[in-house]
């Protein structure tokens, strides 16, 4: 369970390796579900709860560790990726304006504003984790004139989220491309994995120009989400990602209800 909130975290601020493990540990399996099924934060942003980070510094901790994640888990599906990369390069740039607006948003914010919300994000990303399926079935797939329109302001509107939090974002943006799009899902995801390396390296730009960076973490966490990204990217065919989804909404949901009864 989460431990004490340390208020006296600076971004340089010494942990002690078992710190550092858990963070690293956290962050190859973050690194790995963001790239089969997305949802990776919801892993990885309790840890650092769980080791005294202040919920804020986690969030923006996590988006910063999780980038090269997300890259790594892009380039495993570049073959996927290829065949769509001119709808990609202009998704691309909604994503990114998405991100950064989202990262904004988190800072600006009073941190313990976001402290409350936390319980209920996480139930939302479970919510969109579990139930993306029939989300999808249901919306169906609009055969308009407007559906570039609308495609892209649902990926601007879950990129926002995305910068704002990221738990869920690899699966909301799956539904939304599901939605508007007949392409394989195996291409679809890799188109997935892309938009999220977008939204998440724009929000990290801007989180590690915002002072609330714990930066001692970063390289183990970053190297653990190469690591796992790398892993995911290359399993992703071969893992059910339906049962993934399901162990980490499980896990989520005993989450939030901890959060709830701090």
């Amino acid at each position: 369970p989460p431990g004490p909130i340390r208020p006296e975290l600076t971004p340089l601020m010494h942990l002690d390796a078992l710190d550092q493990l858990v963070a690293g540990g956290a962050a190859v399996l973050a690194g790995g579900v963001n790239a089969l099924a997305g949802g990776g934060t919801l892993i990885s942003f309790p840890a650092l709860v769980a080791i005294g980070v202040p919920a804020v510094a986690s969030n923006v901790t996590n988006t910063v560790s999780l980038v090269p994640g997300y890259l790594a888990g892009s380039w495993a599906q570049r073959d996927d990726l290829r065949p769509q990369l001119a709808q990609a390069r202009f998704l691309a740039g909604v994503a990114g304006a998405g991100g950064l607006a989202g990262s904004i948003l988190l800072v600006l914010l009073p941190g313990g504003s976001f402290r409350v919300a936390v319980p209920y994000l996480i139930l939302l990303s479970c919510g969109l984790l579990l139930f993306s399926d029939r989300l999808k079935k249901l919306a169906g797939r609009p055969d308009t004139a407007d559906r570039p329109l609308i495609m892209s302001v649902a990926i601007f509107l879950g990129a926002v989220y995305g910068g704002f939090f990221g738990a869920g974002l690899g699966i909301m943006t799956l539904a939304i491309l599901s939605i508007f799009s007949s392409e394989p899902l195996t291409k679809l995801n890799a188109l997935k994995q892309a938009l999220s390396f977008v939204t998440n390296i724009v929000a990290a730009v801007f989180f590690a120009f915002s002072g609330k960076t714990v930066w001692t973490l970063v390289p183990v966490m970053a190297v653990g989400s190469l690591v796992g990204g790398t892993i995911g990217g290359r399993l992703v065919k071969v893992i059910d990602g339906a049962v993934l989804r399901r162990i980490v909404v499980i896990a989520g949901v005993a989450i939030a209800v901890y959060f709830f009864l701090k």
